[in-house]
This record gives C-alpha cells, sequence and structure tokens, in this order.
C-alpha cells in the first residue's frame, strides 16, 4: 500500500513540505511506506529534506534523457517507475507542470485522478479525496475505491509538520528507458528566473484591469517595493499583455500564501482568490462595493485605487 510523491526538476517548488506532510499522514493511517520519487537536480535537495517529512526511500530516477525533461519523457519516465515500484496513491505538489503531468500520468496507467485535492484519508479501503471545484468555490469529495489512484494536491490549506520522529531515508537507483520517446510538441526551457519568487513572498501586491493601464502598474509595483514585497497580476492583465504570465497569481498561475496580500483594483473571481485565498491578511482596493473580493478581504477601501495608490506608496515610505 505504499505511496509516492513524485517531484522533478532544478529547486524544490513551493509547497513541497506541505504535500510531504499530507503524504506522511496517509502514510501513517496505512501502515505502509512513503517513497519520494525524484528526477533531475532536485534529487539532492530532496534527500537532505526527506528524513525530516519520514520519508521511508527517496528514488532517484536514472537513465539517458533526463536532463532536459519534456512531458512525453516525463510521462514516460513516470510511468516506468510505477511499473516497476508499485505504488498505490501517486501524489503530485500541484505546480504548473504538474497540472498537465498527473491526469496524463493517470491516462497512461488508466487509472483514475483527481485534481484541485487539498485533504485525502484512508478509510476502509477507499480513499477519500476533498477537492476544490468550480475555481475554488465549492468543494467535492471523491471516494476511490481503485487499487491504484493519482492525486495533484493544492497545498495552501495544508500546515507543514515535520515527522516527531525523522528517518534516514534509504537512496535507491531507479533506471528508466526513454529510448525512442519523442516529443510531440517543441519544448521551450522556461527562462531561468534570479532572486525570490512570488510563491514564497510574505507581502505580495496585485494590480487588476481597475488600474486602467499598463502604466498605472508601474504604482503597484512601487507599492510592492516599499512594502518589502513583490508584485503580483491577475489573469485578466497578464491576457491584455500588460505584465508577463510570471506574475499571474491564480487558478491559471502561481498559487501564493503571504502573510498581506493586497488586491488593487481586481474584482475577486474564484478564479484568482484560488491563488491567494491562504493569505493570512487580504486588503482590497476596489471602486466597486459589491465586488467579491469583499468577501475575502480583512480590511478594504472602496476608492479608485488610482487615486489610492499614491497616498499608500508615500505612507509605506514614510
Amino acid at each position: 500500500m505504499a505511496g509516492a510523491l513524485c517531484t522533478w526538476g532544478n529547486a524544490l517548488e513551493g509547497g513541497t513540505e506541505e504535500a510531504l506532510t499530507l503524504a506522511l499522514r496517509l502514510s501513517g493511517e496505512r501502515g505502509s511506506a512513503l517513497n519520494w520519487m525524484v528526477a533531475g537536480a532536485v534529487a539532492e535537495e530532496a534527500q537532505a529534506l526527506a528524513g525530516a517529512y519520514g520519508v521511508t526511500s527517496v528514488d532517484v530516477l536514472a537513465g539517458e534523457g533526463l536532463e532536459e525533461l519534456g512531458p512525453d519523457a516525463l510521462v514516460s519516465a513516470l510511468a516506468g517507475y510505477c511499473a516497476q515500484t508499485s505504488p498505490k496513491t501517486i501524489l503530485f505538489n500541484q505546480t504548473l507542470e504538474a497540472r498537465l503531468i498527473a491526469p496524463r500520468l493517470a491516462g497512461r496507467l488508466g487509472v483514475p485522478v483527481v485534481m484541485n485535492g487539498f485533504d485525502v484519508r484512508d478509510s476502509n479501503d477507499a480513499l477519500h479525496v476533498t477537492a476544490t471545484a468550480y475555481g475554488g468555490d465549492t468543494h467535492v469529495v471523491y471516494e476511490l475505491g481503485d487499487p491504484v489512484n493519482v492525486v495533484s494536491l493544492i497545498t495552501t490549506s495544508i500546515v507543514a509538520n515535520p515527522a516527531e520522529t525523522p528517518t534516514s531515508p534509504d537512496v535507491r537507483t531507479i533506471s528508466v528507458d526513454l529510448t525512442g520517446v519523442e516529443e510531440r510538441s517543441p519544448v521551450t526551457p522556461a527562462a531561468k528566473t534570479e532572486g525570490p519568487r512570488l510563491e514564497d513572498a510574505d507581502v505580495i501586491v496585485s494590480g487588476g484591469r481597475g488600474l486602467g493601464t499598463a502604466e498605472n502598474y508601474e504604482m503597484v509595483k512601487e507599492l510592492a517595493e516599499a512594502l518589502g514585497g513583490l508584485a503580483g497580476a491577475s489573469r485578466a492583465i497578464v491576457d491584455d499583455g500588460w505584465v508577463d504570465s510570471s506574475v499571474q497569481v491564480g487558478s491559471t498561475g502561481k498559487i501564493t500564501r503571504p502573510g498581506l496580500y493586497m488586491a488593487i483594483g481586481i474584482s475577486g473571481a474564484s478564479q484568482h482568490m484560488a491563488g491567494c485565498s491562504a493569505a493570512k491578511t487580504i486588503v482590497a482596493v476596489n471602486s466597486d462595493p459589491d465586488a467579491s473580493i469583499y468577501r475575502y478581504a480583512r480590511y478594504g477601501i472602496v476608492a479608485d485605487c488610482v487615486e489610492i495608490l499614491p497616498e499608500l506608496i508615500k505612507a509605506a515610505k514614510a
């Protein structure tokens, strides 16, 4: 009944420790081993962290073609791993890439998949997965009776909690054969970014269409800098070409959990809130008193954000 968490890439993504926490609890309920499959440069970092979260074995993938893993190669590698180790529950920390890979792996294996999960429990030989639906507005509980299943986790509501008794995990090398695997779509490596990541920021100031123009987004960046945080954006202004998609917050962007989240000129659609609703404090500035954002905000200013931003910047710099 062993479970496996699957991770790959050059560095551990935000939410990894939270995913390990849930995986450890599930393995405890089942009385089973917890294996952590890793591929790429992330393997060394994972080995250093694994013991603190009760991992039984760190399974490092090996084989030609693992250096630059495209989607087709990655799915094949994961399927090869599953064929050799037979995990019963295959878990993913739901990063942007995992949203693509998890359902494809489930399709390859012919097993059920649940996306947007945030709680997983073992009950009478069935798996109960609680997940968000309709952009986060609804919670759904799935009962999975199949012997093998795939679950992709949104970790913003999970609190990282290391194991009471750390382990000394085995490190196993699992060879996978990617010979003959061809990517069906061109793969362009993501641009490497330096500096702090939006997912790890404690303060985020995000702007939306209420700013009126792309030029006004500069004030969002200025306020974020003054507060020692990072600037984010709604999908609307990303689609309009005002800012790069790397700063998009929401269900199709970055999933964040800052101490302070400021939503400037953002209506508060469920798709956006899926990426920031775990913030400890949400502050909203919107001229519409009936905007959905005020259902989530602890503090709000009903006003034209373009008029308010200079005052907020001045106060932040004082």
